[in-house]
């Protein structure tokens, strides 16, 4: 029977309870005595000199409290950038300033130029329509290719060019690498797109900034992911506040995606503007706002191409990306595509030669930065499409050419510089034929037929890095702070427990997963167990939550920190019961003399701990707290093998996604419910990224995808019923929970599946399309179809002589 509590189990979520009743506290909903409300003018034109800025009539108008322009920021340093990225040269990033108001120079559509603070928000946006800015409109930098030309007009005039940084890895690679294409049997290319996207959390950022005159002390209350970060961020870097004089609240968080990791100059405006004005300062982000002011995802363009022997067994990889960072360095974006992706570009398969060359290019766009996956989608996207071309270029299975050159060896390091821990690939495709039903596609394709409609199916595997670590590590990768967890955990008297964690959660379910663990440490019901987190003044320094990394890192630390307690808590029932420490057993809440009748229950023991009558005072002190912090010593390894159906409708190209499955491996588990919804809701995002999601600048500069009129997101209707399976699982081998993370794999996996459906039904109609960029909209697939020449004579992967479902199903002729 299934578990009903403990780890394993699948509780209803605790904080449902007042997500869904309206009784949960977002950022929008603090509100201070006394505060003023803050717009900002924004530019709107890509890239200009900033002439002169008159303020005169906005001064004048009601409600004004007062009007900031960059000028009131040219002593105060820029936004930070968490990461450095040395080039293939071994010369650091160009690494320009980041103003918090435009100063000198507008540098995207959405810059924001002046900042008016008044008594009311009505009030701020009347005054920032009479502001009158004069520009000296420039040539927008828009193509990164062109960007890095000669002569190409620069987005930051200080700067020797608009390339960050032209990165390779591994550098000592490169020559044997192109020695193994040269040697190859056939090699396999192909130019891909990976869209710029928008990540649109249900809840818009806010940003309400406090100063108290009376302690000089500031409280930022904000909408992040990460609040011990923004405080190390802003307060060291930017405004010059001590962290003891600085607060960071993160409340309940509708959502974050990645997008609400990095610090954002509306954060530090608001602390900022909260002294300058002796009162509160709140700014709420409008949803045509966010579309300009938030980091932007993915926008990558990439060639990659793929070695092979006569055998089909891979020999090497060799990819070159242009990478967009937008008009300036987002908190993590020089990670996103390097170190984030360039080592995951071995995938699941033994290819003894890699080489990855990456180039960062700056453009008078929004920034980018980590999205979920942030990396990984891109460098698995790449790979899984080049594989299934290559399949249909040699006549192979695509299932088999993956199973051939699939690892199943562990530890096993890759030529990409890390080390997957554990996996078994072939144990996920062979469950995902199973709940995928492969061998009964046949008879769905013929049913397809006779309505009209082209069907295909795609398949392809997935690796990600999660859980971002250990310090040593990526302080050597370059980045700008450490990578570790912390926990606290404090028992009162009675036996109640609160657990104070670095990690937040934004939708994750931490405050029923975490309880989970902990009880099951002790034995105890898990609603004596309260998690807080999301505030600075209260939970000890951590990392926040990106990267799949809460159970992992943060759960792991709240392991040690468990682990400590329970190792004192035996020393005082040891001492209580007249034993030795070492003869003691704490099961199902309560603790036991090993060989003996004798026992006291959890509560007896933490009583004493506050109670210390019989206490050995001269051993332990007092109390029940304790705090750990944890730096793992690898990245966890999740991996799967997900598949899709789509039917094309060959008269207007539009796709439906008939059939989704999800076969993962992310490790022990702790509540399946959460990560169904953690897959599900990844897959949604991978499927809107592979059919509707676009974010597009035309040659001006302009966001011509600035409101859900123009930018596609999906809806329940755009998704089939998901078949979900995480039963395969290999344990992470270096945390105490054996957890691998579980937050993006949906989104990583899904994207590539969906493309290689669609490319595998219009093969089985005879059209020769061998790729469409994403996203698949109608009108690109008509176009491809009909742009397309007959296939009648091309190469088809030849089905497995064996009868297998997969050979089939992706072998077998339309």
């Amino acid at each position: 029977m299934p578990k009903d509590h403990g780890i394993g189990a699948s509780p209803k979520r605790r904080e449902d309870i007042r997500f869904l009743t309206g009784d949960g506290r977002y950022t929008d909903d603090i509100n201070l005595a006394g505060q003023a409300y803050v717009h900002f003018l924004r530019s709107d034109v890509a890239h200009g000199r900033i002439r002169s800025i008159d303020m005169a009539a906005a001064a004048g108008m009601p409600g004004v409290v007062r009007i900031f322009t960059g000028e009131d920021f040219a002593d105060i340093g820029g936004l930070p950038c968490g990461w450095c990225v040395t080039d293939r040269h071994g010369n650091p990033m160009q690494e320009p300033k980041h103003p918090v108001l435009a100063h000198g120079k507008v540098r995207h559509v959405g810059d924001p130029i002046c900042a008016v603070v008044a008594e009311t928000l009505s009030q701020a946006r009347d005054a920032a329509e009479a502001i009158v800015v004069d520009i000296e409109e420039l040539p927008a930098v828009i193509d990164m290719k062109k960007a890095v030309q000669d002569g190409a007009i620069k987005v930051h005039d200080d700067l020797a060019s608009n390339l960050c940084y032209d990165w390779g890895f591994i550098e000592d690679n490169k020559a044997a690498v192109d020695e193994a294409f040269k040697a190859a049997h056939h090699v396999t290319t192909l130019e891909l797109v990976n869209n710029r996207l928008i990540a649109n959390p249900m809840e818009p950022r806010v940003a309400v900034g406090q100063w108290e005159k009376g302690t000089g002390d500031y409280t930022l209350y904000t909408t992040s992911q990460n609040p011990h970060v923004i405080r190390l961020l802003m307060g060291a870097f930017v405004l010059g506040i001590p962290e003891h004089k600085l607060r960071v609240v993160s409340p309940d968080v509708g959502g974050g995606f990645g997008t609400k990791i990095f610090h954002y100059a509306e954060e530090a405006f608001c602390t900022f503007a909260a002294k300058a004005c002796r009162r509160p300062v709140k700014w709420t982000s409008s949803r045509s706002e966010a579309f300009m002011s938030d980091a932007h995802g993915r926008d990558h363009v990439s060639k990659i191409e793929l070695a092979m022997d006569a055998e089909g067994m891979f020999t090497a990889l060799r990819t070159d990306t242009y990478a967009n960072m937008g008009a300036y360095l987002s908190t993590f974006a020089p990670s996103v595509p390097t170190w984030l992706h360039g080592i995951l570009m071995a995938g699941n398969y033994k290819t003894p030669l890699i080489y990855v060359n990456v180039k960062a290019v700056f453009t008078n766009t929004v920034p980018v930065d980590a999205y979920r996956g942030a990396g990984r989608p891109e460098a698995t996207y790449q790979l899984e499409r080049v594989i299934d071309k290559a399949a249909r270029e040699t006549g192979r299975d695509p299932i088999a050419l993956r199973r051939q050159n699939f690892i199943t060896e562990f530890p096993y390091a890759t030529p990409v510089a890390v080390e997957y821990d554990t996996g078994d690939y072939h144990a996920t495709m062979d469950k995902l034929i199973e709940i995928a039903d492969l061998a009964g596609f046949d008879a769905r394709l013929a049913e397809s037929k006779t309505r009209g409609k082209l069907r295909g199916l795609g398949v392809n595997c997935y690796i990600e890095a999660c859980g971002i670590a250990p310090s040593n590590l990526v302080g050597q990768l370059g980045a700008r702070a450490g990578l570790y967890e912390s926990a606290t955990v404090r028992v009162n008297a009675t036996g109640g427990l609160v657990v104070m964690t670095g990690s937040h959660s934004h939708g994750q379910g931490h405050e029923t997963a975490f309880p989970q663990v902990v009880a099951d440490m002790i034995g105890i019901p898990e609603d004596m167990i309260e998690i807080v987190h999301g505030d600075t003044a209260n939970a000890p320094m951590g990392m926040g939550t990106y990267g799949s990394r809460s159970l992992a890192v943060g759960g792991s630390a709240m392991v040690r920190a468990t682990e400590k307690i329970i190792a004192k808590a035996k020393k005082i029932a040891a001492h209580i019961m007249e034993a030795s420490d070492q003869d003691i057993e704490l099961k199902d809440g309560k603790f036991t003399v090993a060989g003996t009748d004798k026992s006291l229950a959890w509560g007896d023991v933490t009583l004493a701990a506050y109670v210390p009558h019989n206490y050995p005072l001269k051993d332990l002190e007092p109390g029940l707290e304790e705090t750990a912090f944890y730096d793992p010593n690898n990245f966890t390894y999740p991996s799967g093998a997900y598949c899709c159906e789509v039917e094309v409708d060959p008269d207007t190209g539009k796709v439906t996604i008939e059939r989704f499955a999800a076969a993962d491996d992310f490790g022990n588990i702790i509540n399946p419910m959460i990560v169904d919804g953690q897959v599900h809701g990844g897959i949604a995002q991978g499927i809107g990224q592979a059919l509707l999601e676009a974010c597009a600048y035309d040659e001006n500069g302009q966001l011509i995808s600035a409101s859900y009129m123009d930018y596609a997101m999906p809806r329940a209707d755009d998704m089939p019923m998901f078949t979900v399976d995480h039963s395969c699982q290999t344990p992470c081998t270096h945390n105490p929970l054996g957890v691998k993370g579980c937050g993006e794999a949906g989104a990583i996996g899904s994207p590539p599946a969906v493309v290689n459906a669609v490319c595998d039904a219009l093969q089985r109609a005879g059209k020769n399309v061998t790729h469409i960029d994403m996203p698949l909209s109608p009108a690109r697939v008509w176009a491809a179809m009909n742009d397309a020449t007959a296939n009648e004579g091309a190469a088809q992967p030849a089905a497995r002589s064996s009868g297998s479902a997969e050979g089939r199903s992706l072998g077998g002729q339309a």
